[in-house]
């Protein structure tokens, strides 16, 4: 991941933020490495110590990296869902929906500034396909959702849709990881609704979470400029 510095000589190559930024990413690869090798084998208590400390290691790398602040609450409300979906729980549970919710505000307010400094809207043929999958979906599994979770769900899908959609303000690296998270969360979703499900869910929910914040991160990253 690769971005412009924030400030000249505090972020650029070789500067001072940028030795730090490096060994920040390799603990978070790392540890993103761990989370997904203890969920594979069943040592959860990797997991629980693992997963909250994702979030933190991404924000801090992209804070390093000059990020707009923005990005950095995004990742960071992210991380107290991540902490809150831990226990198992209703109320937990929707109290990390919500925090995930306020980081998708984060993203979709970052987003809307990208397109106002120039860069091209997102694709309203996209925004129709994204509409599609999502009504269908929810037709789908409405009947499968408990009572008292429809409605929080359905309006975070319609939220995490947008964010999406929008990702692709910041380029293909951003959609892609628009697209994953939200197939991170339907993953969710159909385990809720007690679907079928893979093999070792738990990995595939991950798997694409950390795929979809970081490629997130990346994208915004690699076309930000100073003061946008």
């Amino acid at each position: 991941m690769t971005a412009t510095a924030a400030r000249p000589g505090s972020t650029g190559a070789g500067g001072p933020a940028e030795r730090f930024a490096r060994p920040v990413l390799l603990a978070f690869l790392l540890v993103a490495a761990a989370d997904l090798a203890g969920l594979l084998t069943g040592a959860e208590t990797v997991h629980l110590v693992a997963k909250p400390l994702l979030m933190p290691l991404l924000a801090g790398y992209a804070a390093l990296r000059g990020a707009p602040r923005l990005l950095v609450a995004a990742l960071l409300f992210g991380w107290g869902g991540d902490v809150f979906l831990l226990a198992d729980n209703d109320l937990a549970f929707l109290v990390g929906m919500g925090s995930c919710a306020v980081g998708h505000v984060c993203y979709l307010t970052l987003f809307g500034r990208g397109e106002g400094r120039g860069r091209a809207p997102a694709p309203l043929v996209t925004g129709a396909g994204y509409a599609v999958v999502l009504v269908v979906f929810l037709v789908l599994i409405w009947p499968d959702l408990p009572a008292d979770l429809r409605i929080p769900l359905t309006g975070y899908s319609l939220l995490l849709t947008a964010m999406a959609w929008r990702a692709g303000v910041f380029g293909p690296y951003a959609a892609a990881g628009g697209a994953l998270f939200l197939l991170s969360d339907a993953l969710i979703a159909t385990g809720i609704a007690e679907w079928p499900q893979a093999p070792a869910p738990d990995f595939w929910v991950m798997l694409t979470y950390i795929a979809a914040q970081a490629l997130l991160t990346l994208g915004v990253l690699t076309k930000h400029k100073p003061g946008a």
